[in-house]
């Protein structure tokens, strides 16, 4: 991004903006970003409270049943809100899902640690996702957030260094869930459910943290985003003169 001039009284030009400002401009658009495609802190806490609240009141009575209704409860509410206040309900009606496929499994195995047992295949399957795209030259958080830029898919041929940012940002969501699998999964089979649940409940947000960070950190070094957009509307405009002007010449040929 290039420094843009603006006309003075006098006929002369300023300069608009800096280098140092565009790209803090840029990191801000990115951040932004980055904000509104994972959730942003609400996000974060949609995700965290059924899981908290499952395992405080299991740790409390021990009682699956009750554990299992107030956290879908609780998920319910969260997306009611969001009903309520007309936000967007895609983060909170996939934490619905989550839980209602735990208590699902819970209940049908009365084993109190199937409730976490969807949400971690998830995240092993979404992992493996990250990685194999990236090895595919499609990378998945391209694909995420393409449209969130409006770049849409232009940064698979004509943005490569996007295309490099993207592969790094994937392998590395790809190797930081492998990373949190690696240390559930066992827990998963020789932990007690109390202890598992604290410990997965613990690994909900660092994890997703430190994914987004390096994603911003990725992002925020390479070239900004080609607004494929604002290209089509130039383009239609583009078209719309020209069937103008066309118009105004044959009528003058007339």
């Amino acid at each position: 991004m290039t420094s843009l001039d603006k006309p003075t009284a006098d006929g002369s030009t300023t300069d608009r903006s800096t280098p140092d400002q565009d790209a803090q401009a840029d990191k801000a658009v990115t951040e932004a970003a980055l904000f509104e495609a994972f959730g942003g802190v609400r996000g974060m806490i949609e995700t965290v409270v059924p899981g908290l609240l499952f395992v405080t009141i299991f740790t409390i009575n021990k009682n699956l049943q009750v554990s299992a209704i107030a956290a879908l409860a609780v998920s319910l509410v969260l997306v009611a809100v969001r009903l309520v206040r007309r936000d967007t309900v895609k983060h909170a009606f996939s934490g619905v899902f989550g839980v209602a496929f735990g208590v699902v499994f819970a209940m049908m195995t009365g084993n109190a640690k199937d409730f976490y047992l969807p949400g971690m295949l998830y995240t092993l399957g979404l992992a493996l996702a990250y990685i194999i795209t990236a090895l595919a030259g499609v990378p998945l958080i391209g694909l995420i957030l393409g449209p969130v830029f409006k770049e849409n898919l232009s940064w698979r041929t004509r943005n490569p260094g996007r295309k490099r940012a993207y592969t790094k940002a994937s392998w590395a969501w790809g190797l930081i869930l492998l990373g949190k699998c690696a240390i559930l999964f066992p827990m998963y089979w020789w932990a007690d459910t109390t202890k598992f649940g604290w410990v997965l409940v613990a690994l909900k947000i660092p994890p997703f943290l430190l994914s987004v960070y390096l994603t911003w950190v990725f992002l925020a070094k390479a070239p900004p985003p080609i607004d494929v957009f604002a290209e089509m509307e130039a383009e239609e405009r583009a078209e719309k003169e020209r069937k103008a002007a066309e118009a105004g010449r044959h009528r003058r040929e007339a």
